[in-house]
């Protein structure tokens, strides 16, 4: 039997196991902390949104970060075979809004348990409080991985250690080290999917709201770089929610091209109406509400919390009555309503991120195998590659694929 060793416990690592298991290898599991699946744990809030029901086009759509590459994979281990996977060893799943898809149960952990129940069934050994120090290279090719007290041989290695986000988790850019040893280029890791914080110190004003159905748009200089619909969340020191974190990687993009240049972020509270219709429809309000104050006015149209911010903004007095209101004054209300503006001031850390985009090139990587095309032997998986997604189940999904056709590669390979 062929012999393979996975570094890492992780989405890739768990399914590359399964995968090198079902073609006929003999696995064992390397995790440096005390349990597998940790960051799995905390994906899609603790519910584990595993994967998209989206089509293969839509997929590769959905990772910005060299989705192309994973094009190969995708088809060999589809979003359809990573649920037909779970349900045939008995997790029910479900399909929510955006096409996420959850287990039925809403608990990660049942994610965790199935693919325990699985690496039993397929007698994989898992090792966990093993830190890998360095990959065993002889004569160009892999042939193993050492731990501070223990040399682990092996016909293939798989890399699957994550990025460097959540450390907590194990996932603490270990894997970077491995692969910049075997001769790898490493491209320079940021955040993806991390909130944004902003300079604007009345934003804890607004701490802890959520809104839907907006648009943001981030420029660059001035320029226009991106913009999302959706979902978004306000907090003590900035935005986040998913239309912010899928804005996040551009974000740092704008700051890693010219670090000097003011990047900012522009809401549209309504964006489903045009100014002239926005102006119709405030003006009704006006109409309606003539003899309250403007603070007490605007309830239909906004959420409570958000409403004093806006009036503030427009330099309007909140006490003045709606029927006191110039033309001037509505059109500023207008401005802000549509044109609500921060100037980011950094994005947080890389720790905090969902996701890390750079990591192992993946020009240095043979798309349909995910084996290394400088080392034999030696495959990598999941986040540690530059690979990157939008939030939805994408970035699993490439970790699932990934992972399945390393293993797949590792296990028959001579």
């Amino acid at each position: 039997m062929k012999q393979v060793l996975i570094i890492g416990g992780g989405a890739a690592g768990l399914m590359a196991a399964v995968s090198a298991a079902q073609h006929g290898a003999k696995v064992t599991v390397l995790e440096k902390m005390k349990d597998i699946g940790r960051k799995l744990l905390i994906t899609g809030k603790g519910r584990c949104n595993i994967t998209n029901s989206c089509d293969l086009p839509e997929l590769v759509k959905n990772m910005p970060g060299n989705g192309a590459f994973l094009y190969s994979a995708f088809n060999a281990f589809s979003n359809q075979d990573m649920v037909d996977f779970l349900e045939q060893a008995g997790l029910p799943t479900k399909v929510e809004r955006g096409g996420r898809v959850f287990p039925v149960s809403d608990q990660a952990r049942d994610v965790i348990k199935t693919f325990s129940h699985e690496l039993s069934k397929l007698n994989v050994e898992v090792k966990t409080g093993q830190t890998v120090k360095k990959l065993i290279l002889e004569n160009g090719r892999l042939t193993g991985a050492a731990t501070a007290d223990s040399e682990y041989r092996a016909d293939a290695v798989i890399v699957t250690t994550g990025g460097a986000s959540y450390p907590g988790t194990g996932s603490s850019g270990d894997g970077y080290r491995l692969a910049l040893a075997a001769g790898h280029t490493i491209i320079p890791i940021k955040p993806s999917l991390v909130p944004v914080e902003v300079e604007e110190e009345w934003i804890t004003e607004l701490q802890g709201l959520s809104l839907k159905n907006v648009t943001a748009t981030v420029f660059g200089g001035g320029k226009k770089a991106a913009e999302e619909f959706g979902e978004m969340l306000f907090t003590h020191y900035g935005l986040s929610g998913p239309i912010i974190l899928s804005l996040s990687k551009k974000v740092s993009e704008l700051f890693a091209a010219v670090p000097s240049q003011e990047v900012s972020i522009e809401i549209n509270l309504k964006p489903a109406l045009s100014t002239e219709t926005l102006d119709k429809r405030l003006q009704r309000d006006f109409i309606k509400f003539a003899r309250k104050q403007l603070k007490n006015s605007l309830n239909e149209l906004l959420p409570a919390k958000i409403i004093p911010v806006i009036i503030d903004l427009s330099f309007i007095d909140p006490e003045k009555f709606v029927h006191q209101i110039t033309k001037e004054e509505r059109v500023r209300l207008l401005n802000v309503l549509q044109h609500l503006t921060f100037t980011i001031s950094q994005t947080r850390p890389v720790a905090e991120a969902i996701v890390t985009a750079g990591g192992v090139s993946t020009k240095e990587l043979n798309s349909r195998t995910m084996e290394s095309k400088l080392v034999t032997g030696l495959f990598f998986a999941g986040e540690v590659i530059d690979i990157d997604g939008y939030t939805g189940g994408f970035n699993l999904q490439a970790a699932f694929s990934s992972g399945y056709v390393a293993g797949m590669y590792a296990a028959s390979q001579d």
